[in-house]
């Protein structure tokens, strides 16, 4: 173990049209170094994850950074991106900077504005995360795409519309108990599996409750050399991170096993010395519900077609032998898009430390992470364990 959390921040998901780019990073990162009791000065590098897009016209966002505190000037300061996965990536890339030595204390920060884009736009914007010469003129944007995985996986496996609403429901329940969520309201399984006025279907088999929403957002965390962790308040250690990249025509693979997404829980667990058994919970990526159902498969849950055995059984509830998206997932909680990683790592942190609220689980004491890119092309798998609680 190289690095550890030791401080975080998180803004309520939703819209928030009287913020900007920049006021919703100056909150989370006042507030992470405020939470990890450190002083500007103290941080050595300052990461942000932005995915951007055209979501903002301002598009050199990673100096904005600075002006959270003047103490931050002529620190390093960089913006990574990498589609969805944008908030892991730059949590993966602070790790890096701590195990070469050459930071002791980072800040790492998510962030998107996305409401504020007329609708169109927005659908032109997520669908720059998919290949467009195969893609570009699908309809329904992103949403179509995942929509023909869905109805690939129906035509293999038989319909699992009920498994998609499982999820949908078991997320928008989960959600509930989340302050940060954008949607705090238990929709329940019939009104999921049921195509209506209110929930219409979206995309081949994709109603809307299947697809995730359009937020804002932002969410910071500090990093701290494991060493320096042990002295601090609380510390959240990193057992394992593992990054896979894989092709992004998804032609040249096959979309119904999410390999990139297996080849990172692989990496990660091996590098933690564990298996999924040792895990008290997962915070995964659902943008869509049809990719929580295949990520059960590609993480070993299930054996492929068999996802839905997962939900059936109730291992991933709240209660269940694996929780996964107690905090209401991207389906309830929100997804702005470069904050989403970091928010996964954010919320897993203040559960291992006990600071979960009404979303703590009992005896929590190991988090997996799995955050995704495009069609399971950005692969980030963090594994994360309580050294000391707050």
């Amino acid at each position: 173990m190289t690095a550890a959390i030791v401080g975080w921040a998180h803004t309520k998901f939703g819209k928030a049209a009287n913020e900007s780019v920049e006021s919703l990073i100056g909150k989370v990162a006042q507030g992470a170094i405020e939470n990890a009791g450190i002083d500007a000065s103290d941080v050595d590098e300052i990461i942000l994850g932005h995915f951007n897009a055209g979501f903002s016209k301002q598009d050199f966002t990673a100096s904005l950074v600075l002006q959270a505190s003047d103490d931050f000037r002529f620190k390093p300061a960089t913006r990574v991106e990498n589609a969805c996965a944008t908030g892991s990536a730059a949590v993966h890339q602070g790790l890096k900077s701590i195990a070469a030595g050459q930071a002791r204390f980072v800040l790492v920060i998510g962030v998107e504005q996305m409401t504020t884009t007329p609708g169109p736009e927005i659908g032109e914007n997520l669908l720059k995360a998919s290949f467009l010469p195969e893609d570009g003129d699908t309809p329904a944007g992103f949403a179509g795409v995942f929509g023909n995985i869905a109805q690939s996986y129906f035509q293999a496996y038989g319909d699992q519309s009920d498994a998609l609403a499982m999820i949908a429901a078991k997320n928008h329940r989960n959600g509930v108990k989340n302050p940060y969520a954008q949607m705090r309201k238990d929709l329940g399984f019939e009104f999921c599996r049921t195509e209506s006025e209110k929930n219409p279907r979206v995309a081949g088999p994709l109603k809307r409750t299947d697809c995730s929403l359009v937020s804002d957002g932002a969410a910071a965390l500090v990093l701290a050399d494991f060493q320096t962790a042990l002295g601090r308040p609380k510390a959240v250690a990193f057992r394992g991170a593992a990054h896979a990249q894989d092709f992004l025509p998804m032609s040249k693979r096959d979309i119904l096993k999410f390999e990139g997404c297996g080849q990172a829980w692989g990496r990660a667990l091996s590098q933690a010395g564990i298996t999924l058994d040792d895990l008290s919970f997962v915070e995964t990526h659902d943008c869509f519900t049809i990719a929580e159902l295949i990520e059960y498969e590609a993480m070993g849950l299930a054996k492929a077609g068999e996802g839905a055995r997962v939900l059936s059984e109730g291992i991933t509830e709240v209660d269940g032998k694996l929780p996964v998206n107690v905090s209401g997932g991207l389906k309830a909680k929100g997804h702005p898009i470069g904050a989403t990683g970091v928010s996964m790592h954010v919320i897993s942190a203040m559960q291992l430390a006990g600071e979960a609220g009404d979303m703590q689980l009992p005896n929590a004491t190991r988090a997996g992470i799995y955050n995704m890119g495009g069609t399971a092309v950005a692969n980030y798998v963090s594994i994360l364990e309580a050294v000391k609680a707050a």
